[in-house]
């Protein structure tokens, strides 16, 4: 059976190929490909200029990195909060909050001198604002039931003060258990109750 040979593939992509017959030779320009340095052709356009995508995670932004670690931060709150660690849950919670409105109201990095001013806040950074105004708004929701759980428990504490004071001084398993009548008969006096 004849050896078929497959067709050229083309070179444009091949930066290391050899120029096409009857183009000079041209010295070596790195390409920018997905980080927005150029399109491959040389011009300098920015990638997502010439494809009309987005803009990439740039972790050097700071509007884009506190949207980022309100995210983080409202979650592991949230978590500290569900497992009964009030403290670590409300710090958590508040950084959150200030990083996720830091986020959504943030200002860009300074314009150059003689262009207009650029818009504030997650709106700088056009298409690529989605995502990040997204991390920045879960990471507010999160924040605020990190911050709503941490109170709750504050609350609780407070409000049977008597009752977690009795527990902590209870020197037995029976002296323990007399605690309970300091609390209400109630859903939440049936969750606090000590168990046998």
């Amino acid at each position: 059976m004849p050896d078929r040979r497959q067709p050229d593939s083309p070179t444009d992509d091949n930066p290391f190929a050899a120029p096409p017959e009857g183009r000079p030779d041209q010295p070596w320009q790195p390409r920018g490909g997905g980080d927005g340095g150029g399109d491959g052709n040389g011009n300098g356009r920015p990638d997502s200029e010439g494809r009309g995508g987005p803009a990439r995670w740039d972790p050097t932004d700071p509007i884009q990195r506190r949207a980022r670690y309100a995210l983080l931060a409202g979650m592991w709150g949230f978590f500290f909060g569900i497992f009964g660690i009030p403290s670590v849950g409300l710090l958590l919670g508040a950084l959150a909050m200030y990083w996720g409105i830091s986020a959504l109201r943030g200002k860009p990095a300074s314009a150059e001198p003689g262009q207009a001013p650029a818009p504030g806040g997650l709106a700088a950074l056009g298409e690529a604002a989605r995502p990040q105004r997204t991390a920045a708004v879960s990471g507010l929701v999160t924040a605020t039931l990190a911050i709503l759980l941490a109170m709750s428990s504050y609350a609780v504490q407070l409000a049977y003060k008597d009752f977690y004071v009795c527990r902590d001084d209870a020197l037995t398993n029976a002296a323990e258990l007399q605690c309970n009548t300091l609390l209400p008969d109630n859903f939440v006096g049936d969750v606090l109750k000590v168990r046998q």
